[in-house]
């Protein structure tokens, strides 16, 4: 008996949170944009000029997408929103942004000194990856879709590897190993995409992540590798539960995953997180590193409704994905 309270009085149930939300969040909602919407979330971020610039998804009272501007000097108040949609479809020109383009993620190309925004175009095929380009933040490149319907959760990463460019992407039903994969592509010029693969795929059974997975943040990379922060779909009686861990790849072969995290490291807990247009919800579309003090800020959209912000320390993630089980190839 003394055996067993000496086991019980040693064993500790708390579990230490790697990102740990901010205590103003939500920090962005729709009663902050200066025109009517429904919901503001899942916004895009990046460094430019010195600030925080975030690509907002915004939903608008059709429940039609777009994207909109929010420049912020610390990146949690004090945002500049755009007093009209930055990026809005073009369904004249682009049919396939017919029911709005939504969920960008932002990747620094210094090759070419612009930043690549890889977003989902919605129309009556389906999702579909399409990309676009600036230098500013005011004016963009369409590249218009890059990848077949149905596609999505895409991002570049932001140097080329083997003298090409890769893309991560989530197609639907395009396997025949069961569930709904991250799957990779190359290229050499940004607009035809070949060699598609699996990238990470989706486990099967009870876990966290069996049956459907999904890039969440853009690659970033480390010295240890290429750090990738991914979603899981969890189906339950209640509805559907999106949480997120971290995969470690080698950073000249992304393809070889060194670590993967069994458990989920992020997932919705707060009110904000539950309630809200898609209750149970935390889905990041990226993150930004502060060099100077080895800060990761991810961005999430909370529940479909808002915006919120978390903050981790680069070393501590590096620490925690070099101590989960290696892959096995």
């Amino acid at each position: 008996m003394q055996h067993f309270e000496t086991r019980l009085k040693s064993y500790d149930n708390t579990y230490k949170e790697l990102f740990v939300r901010h205590h103003n969040n939500p920090i962005l909602s729709a009663k902050d944009w200066p025109y009517p919407v429904n919901a503001v979330f899942n916004p895009g971020v990046t460094l430019f000029q010195n600030k925080v610039v975030l690509l907002a998804r915004v939903e608008d009272r059709r429940g039609f997408s777009h994207l909109a501007k929010a420049v912020s000097e610390n990146g949690i108040v004090n945002w500049m929103i755009d007093s009209q949609p930055t990026f809005e479809a073009d369904p004249q020109n682009y049919p396939e942004e017919a029911w709005g383009i939504e969920d960008p993620r932002i990747t620094r190309l210094d090759e070419l000194d612009k930043w690549a925004i890889t977003y989902t175009a919605f129309s009556e095929s389906g999702p579909m990856v399409s990309l676009a380009m600036t230098k500013d933040f005011h004016e963009f490149e369409r590249f218009g879709p890059i990848l077949p319907p149905e596609d999505k959760d895409a991002a570049i990463f932001p140097r080329k590897i083997g003298g090409r460019w890769m893309l991560i992407h989530r197609p639907m039903g395009a396997s025949v190993k069961p569930g709904t994969h991250i799957w990779a592509s190359s290229s050499d010029d940004l607009k035809n995409w070949s060699d598609p693969k699996i990238l990470i795929p989706a486990r099967a059974g009870a876990w966290w992540d069996a049956n459907k997975v999904g890039l969440s943040a853009q690659p970033l990379e480390t010295p240890d590798g290429w750090l990738i922060l991914y979603h899981g779909v969890r189906q339950t009686a209640a509805g559907s539960i999106y949480r997120l861990g971290l995969a470690l790849l080698d950073l000249e072969d992304p393809f070889k995953i060194l670590r993967r995290s069994d458990e989920w490291i992020f997932g919705p807990q707060e009110p904000y997180e539950k309630e809200g247009d898609v209750g149970g919800a935390v889905f990041p579309c990226g993150w930004i590193l502060d060099i100077a003090t080895g800060k990761v800020r991810m961005y999430y959209g909370a529940a479909d409704s808002c915006i919120a912000l978390a903050t981790a320390n680069l070393s501590e993630l590096l620490d925690y994905i070099k101590s989960c089980p290696e892959v096995e190839t």
